[in-house]
């Protein structure tokens, strides 16, 4: 590899290093401000987004300009694009982090109410496997790709019985709806934050193996490989 191109792609693994750090933890912050009704975190979690906004645009940018000056190949260039697909995976994040700071502070508005759903449960789950896709990149670890791809349906499954549970909650309480549709509102941003996980994961086997996982083509595999 030329030493600028390698000199550019360092660089470009520290911006996106430093975009995951900055996501990751507006997630945990999300999840700290529902679970402790701590309206403050979540303002702060809000206030992070200009940060990761402008993280995104710096990420695409220096993609941009690297396959305009290098003409990279091979592994590089599936590096770069699979660096492109990510950073937008990641901003959705963000976005998504700061969708549940919002409810955190409409529930904290309102009266307290018990949480008709196992909350921790599903906010450990998927932050476990945000946690691992990033890890995964970092490593370049494809046993742990697939085990994150594996689990993305144990994410959707809880996520549908939480929306029983709230259905019924809202027939026996009906003068809570408005914060249980919120509390519904989290559930499904988690889950949609597990989703973006997985494409993580898909990309960094990209990034590995050279051929793309998605929709599903190798999900038998996946799960076959994860249980070995």
């Amino acid at each position: 590899m030329p030493v600028h191109l390698q000199r550019e792609i360092e660089r470009l693994k520290q911006q996106v290093l430093s975009l995951c750090a900055v996501v990751e933890n507006s997630v945990r912050l999300a999840v700290k401000a529902v679970a402790e009704r701590n309206s403050a975190i979540a303002a702060q979690v809000i206030e992070s987004d200009v940060q990761i906004d402008q993280a995104e645009i710096d990420v695409e940018e220096e993609c941009l300009k690297i396959l305009a000056l290098h003409q990279p190949v091979a592994i590089d260039l599936r590096y770069i694009v699979a660096v492109l697909k990510m950073n937008n995976d990641l901003e959705r994040i963000g976005d998504l982090a700061v969708n549940i700071a919002e409810r955190a502070q409409y529930l904290n508005s309102q009266m307290k109410i018990d949480i008709p759903f196992d909350f921790k449960g599903i906010a450990q789950k998927t932050q476990a496997m945000f946690r691992s896709s990033l890890d995964a990149l970092v490593n370049m670890n494809a046993s742990l790709a697939r085990q994150v791809c594996s689990q993305d349906d144990e994410v959707d499954a809880i996520n549908r019985r939480m929306y029983d549970q709230v259905k019924d909650m809202i027939r026996a309480h009906p003068e809570h709806v408005e914060s249980l549709i919120a509390l519904l509102s989290v559930s499904r941003c988690l889950e949609r934050i597990a989703d973006h996980a997985t494409n993580i994961a898909e990309d960094v086997l990209y990034m590995i193996q050279g051929h793309i996982v998605r929709h599903g083509l190798e999900l038998g595999k996946l799960k076959k490989d994860a249980d070995s």
